[in-house]
Parts: structure tokens; C-alpha cells; sequence
């Protein structure tokens, strides 16, 4: 049975998507990007381009069997959905954003009959609710930033992820409404029909995922100083010790290290005297 996986076709989270399908063993071929579904070379999926915030609705009601798309799309659809893996990119919030001269530091500050214009009118509901506020939420597909400008809303509900757009409109953040990053979403009765195909995607994009922040080292390190190299890099079950032809006096030792110690890492064996120090990406890392 065919998988059908849903991808966003533009925006924040389309490029890094698709490098991961790509490093993920799924090939798109050549007409990724002129076509809005294609389906993968010498694999049972097939790949649907579409809008991040329609991918919640087409999984709920089955038309896809999972996708990539945002926390906060997820939240905002209200559907029953299953969140099957975070996938570390695409971190952003949604925020409550007033202009600076406003004076309002927290949101519990914004009064009753308040305009906020966002492209996420329920968790905006919701969230002001919640607070016991009533608010009037003016529903606008994006450019939040300048409706208070305009005189369309008095404050905004918008997605931040660094503030910088913010800062330039004279906007400051008094409140978050939810966390958000890519993920992949799918349903439990997707999980019922297609749960292993399923299950192997994650598999896939969670190695590329754990190998993205690993590096492959490789040493020749003193026979005597072994036992110094197998606590410097352990790697995930030991690294692993090789003869090398010619060479009885010194060993190959390859082990996977966290990308952030390489510095250290490689300070370390030169000084236990390591020659021909070499360090390698990795593609996909299955523990």
C-alpha cells in the first residue's frame, strides 16, 4: 500500500524538508519543485506538496497518511493528532506582540474589546480566553506586523522566531501563546493501516537527525596508549581498533564523536600522540 506524505510546497519549513527526504534515502528525482505530487524512485511513497496549515486537516481526514508541518499549524487545526517526532528545525512561538508605546508589558494587561490580528484566530482565542480577556481576533493570511500600523487591529498574535521583525516595526512581545517546530504528525487511523511504512520514514529522518550532530573520527594512535584513546573517544558501544599493515607500533581507532568535542576531542589525542587525525560527516546514524 502506498504511503502518502505530506510536505509543505513553500515556506519556512519547505527547503530543510526537502533536504532531509533527500538525506533520508527518499528520492524526489528531477521534477521536484514543477509538480505538486510525485511519488519516490524505487519506494511505495508518494510525496504531496502542499500548504504547511492544510496538512493537519488532509491527515485527519485521510488523505494523507502522515506529514511535515509546524506544532503551532498542528495546535491551530484542533485535530486529534498524533505527534510522532520533533525534528529540531523550524523553532519558532507564537507571540502576543503590542507596539512599544503602548505601555503593556504582559498580555493580562491588554483590555477587554481589544483588535488582535493574527493567522491563528483559535489558539489567539483560546489564549485570551484563558486569561479572561474578550477579545475581537481579525483573522489576516500574514504582514501581522503592520495592522496596528494601519489601524486594522491595536496588537498582534504572530510567529517569532528571532524578534528582529519586531524590533524594526516597533513591536514588542508581552506574551507567548505556544512553542513550535517542525514535526511529523500523523493519526491513529493512519497508524492502523500503514504503521510500519510509517514507522520507517521516522527511522530514516530520525538517523539523518542524530547524525547531523555527530562526526566520524579516525586516529592512528600508539598501541600503548590505547587504553588513554578508549576514554577520549569511546564512541557509542567503543571504538574501533584496527591493525594497521606495516605498522606494529601503532593502531587505527574510529569512533563517533559529538560534533561540539571535535576541538577538544582531537586536542586530546595529539597529545597521547596521535598521527593522521581525520574527521568525517555523517550522513544517517542508526543506534
Amino acid at each position: 500500500m502506498t504511503l502518502k506524505l505530506g510536505v509543505p510546497n513553500k515556506g519556512r519549513l519547505n527547503e530543510r524538508t526537502v533536504e532531509l527526504l533527500t538525506k533520508s534515502g527518499i528520492d524526489l528525482g528531477e521534477d521536484i519543485g514543477r509538480r505538486l505530487y510525485l511519488k519516490a524512485k524505487n519506494q511505495d511513497i508518494e510525496i504531496i506538496f502542499v500548504r504547511a496549515q492544510d496538512i493537519p486537516t488532509f491527515i485527519a481526514e485521510g488523505s494523507i497518511d502522515m506529514g511535515i508541518t509546524g506544532l503551532d499549524e498542528t495546535a491551530e487545526s484542533g485535530k486529534d493528532l498524533m505527534n510522532i517526532l520533533n525534528l529540531q528545525f523550524g523553532f519558532c512561538h507564537l507571540s502576543v506582540a503590542v507596539p512599544e508605546e503602548s505601555g503593556i508589558t504582559d498580555a493580562s494587561q491588554i483590555k477587554d474589546g481589544s483588535r488582535i490580528a493574527t493567522s491563528f484566530p483559535n489558539l489567539t482565542k483560546k489564549y485570551f480566553e484563558d486569561l479572561g480577556i474578550k477579545v475581537e481576533v481579525i483573522v489576516v493570511t500574514g504582514a501581522c506586523e503592520i495592522m496596528p500600523y494601519l489601524g486594522v487591529s491595536d496588537y498582534i498574535a504572530d510567529l517569532v522566531s528571532t524578534g528582529s521583525t519586531l524590533k524594526t516595526n516597533r513591536l514588542r512581545e508581552v506574551g507567548s501563546i505556544i512553542e513550535s517546530q517542525a514535526a511529523v504528525i500523523t493519526s491513529e487511523q493512519a497508524m492502523k493501516k500503514n504503521g510500519q511504512a510509517i514507522q520507517d520514514v521516522v527511522d530514516s529522518f530520525q538517523s539523518v537527525i542524530i547524525a547531523e550532530n555527530k562526526k566520524y573520527i579516525m586516529a592512528d594512535i600508539p598501541k600503548d596508549k590505547l587504553p588513554e584513546a578508549e576514554k577520549i573517544i569511546p564512541g557509542i558501544g567503543g571504538p574501533t581498533v584496527l591493525e594497521i599493515a606495516g605498522n606494529s607500533s601503532f593502531l587505527a581507532v574510529h569512533a563517533v564523536v559529538d560534533g561540539d568535542k571535535v576541538f577538544k576531542t582531537i586536542a586530546e589525542l595529539k597529545r597521547i600522540g596521535a598521527k593522521g587525525i581525520l574527521t568525517t560527516p555523517i550522513e544517517r546514524l542508526v543506534n
